[in-house]
């Protein structure tokens, strides 16, 4: 017995649990500190958990992580955390991705950033031994992050060419014009909310946590992802088949009943049914099998090389040059020209004549916006609109969500790719009636002239990162599609006779 009362093996028991204790309050002091530093980024990040309908299967993702740590909770008593220094390499890895989001202005990244801080504190303030015996958890943990509305687009033209195919199967007259399906009895949008991307990005999160805690073998696990996945793309593709085949036998008011009564998580919750029923004889992981294994060394643990406050102190001092470099780069902003003007441009006239449906690009907190219409001598007519911002931040962007050729408030949609010149954008929007119409976009970052939206990010990382210039300016030629006047056609001829759009561009932004 010790002079304590307790026998060796109790003693032995008490040590580990009053390092965890330390331990734990110096982690949840450093995780405050994270979020309390990145309070915008995480509001914004339980913001889109809770309002887009995308990423509400996010708000189940840290009840999962906290279950999947207490799933090893048993097995982490055997283990000694201690403190661990290049753990702060993971943490000024996750900085710096941040500071890149932010320069570039690109959400995703710094809610990446805002997980890779977090695993990075947990790996510093724990140890390498307990940092793996959490590396799934820690990974998992990725999932919160709102990731996959690239796959938007596609996935609608995908959906639209699998309901098409469907429809010619089962003889149903059909048209097929980027997302927009005509059948006799109606007319039908692939639209965003319709793509599946909702449904492809839950499914991955949820079959990645299938693949982990029923599946041992690599083989098995890859399987039933890649099963997984297309069997959520085909299922939607379905979907929309036959929500438009029921208003080919029926009407369009009794299709629409019918995709509320399928679409949605009930609609989800099916699929997963159907995958868990197929996939369920090849489980091969036994649910009483351990998911820590401790051996002697990770028992006992290494000697701390520093007190846990030093080490909290400099984990706090890593979170805060990303944002101190930021506040820096705000600082710089370069001077517009006070007014902006649309160019005179040879062959055409300025005309007020009315649009087939109102058009108005969207380039929220723009500085200066200007928009007019022109027309020449054959009656063709095209719409130029040039956005200028003397410095781009969250919300005020030349790229990003809702930001561009089709506004989300609007009744105007992407509908597919269409022409564009060497270094710009080509889109095809269309709005009711049908009216369609092709938008060519340039988008400039001080001397940068890109269609890109990846060049463009990149222009203004390296504009903000090197404390440079920072204006920026959007671009649009546009015309309607009209029967003996194509769009693409009418563009061409405005862009000759435009010149430069580059010139265009540094006039609009006072460089030359």
């Amino acid at each position: 017995m010790t002079a304590l009362g307790l026998s060796s093996s109790d003693a032995g028991l008490a040590m580990p649990l009053n390092r965890w204790r330390s331990h734990l309050v110096i982690l949840g002091a450093a995780a405050l500190a994270l979020m309390l530093v990145f309070v915008h980024d995480v509001r914004d990040l339980v913001r889109i958990w809770w309002t887009s309908s995308t990423f509400e299967h996010c708000l189940f993702i840290p009840f999962l992580v906290g279950w999947l740590v207490h799933q090893r909770v048993s097995g982490l008593r055997s283990l000694n955390p201690v403190l661990w220094w290049p753990g702060l390499l993971w943490v000024l890895a996750g900085n710096f991705v941040w500071l890149l989001g932010d320069a570039a202005g690109v959400a995703l990244l710094r809610h990446a950033a805002l997980v890779m801080m977090g695993q990075g504190v947990v790996a510093a303030l724990l140890g390498p031994v307990v940092t793996r015996a959490l590396l799934f958890p820690l990974f998992y943990a990725v999932f919160m992050i709102p990731f996959g509305e690239e796959v938007v687009p596609p996935l609608q033209l995908l959906t639209a060419k699998i309901a098409m195919n469907l429809l010619e199967l089962f003889g149903v007259p059909a048209h097929i014009e980027g997302i927009f399906i005509t059948i006799p009895t109606g007319y039908f949008e692939v639209a965003e909310a319709c793509s599946g991307a909702k449904f492809l990005i839950a499914m991955v999160a949820y079959a990645a946590l299938v693949c982990h805690v029923c599946f041992r073998s690599w083989v098995r696990r890859a399987i039933f992802l890649i099963g997984a996945v297309g069997l959520s793309i085909m299922a939607n593709g379905a979907r929309a088949f036959a929500t438009i085949y029921v208003a080919h036998r029926t009407s369009v008011d009794a299709a629409v009943g019918f995709d509320h009564v399928m679409y949605g998580w009930l609609f989800f919750g099916l699929v997963m049914a159907i995958v868990m029923a197929v996939a369920w004889p090849f489980f091969d992981r036994d649910p009483r099998e351990a998911w820590v294994y401790a051996g002697p060394a990770s028992r006992t643990g290494s000697a701390q090389t520093a007190d846990l406050r030093a080490l909290a102190g400099a984990v706090l001092l890593c979170l805060l040059i990303g944002p101190t470099w930021s506040l820096l780069s705000a600082a710089r902003t370069s001077a517009l020209p006070t007014r902006l003007a649309l160019p005179t441009v040879a062959g055409w006239n300025r005309s007020d004549v009315a649009m087939a449906y109102p058009w108005k690009p969207r380039f929220a907190g723009a500085d200066h916006y200007v928009q007019g219409r022109y027309v020449n001598a054959r009656g063709q007519v095209v719409d130029l609109v040039i956005a200028a911002y003397a410095r781009q931040r969250e919300g005020r962007e030349l790229v990003g969500f809702g930001q561009g050729a089709a506004d989300p408030a609007s009744e105007w949609v992407w509908s597919s790719p269409a022409f564009a010149p060497s270094g710009a954008l080509g889109e095809q929007i269309t709005a009711p009636g049908p009216v369609v119409r092709h938008v060519v976009s340039y988008y400039a970052v001080g001397r940068t002239l890109s269609g890109s939206a990846a060049q463009v990010k990149l222009a203004t990382l390296k504009a903000r990162l090197l404390l440079g210039d920072q204006r920026a300016a959007a671009i649009l030629i546009s015309a309607e599609d009209r029967e003996g006047a194509p769009a693409d056609v009418v563009i061409r001829q405005f862009l000759a006779r435009l010149g430069p759009v580059q010139e265009l561009a540094d006039e609009s932004l006072a460089l030359r």
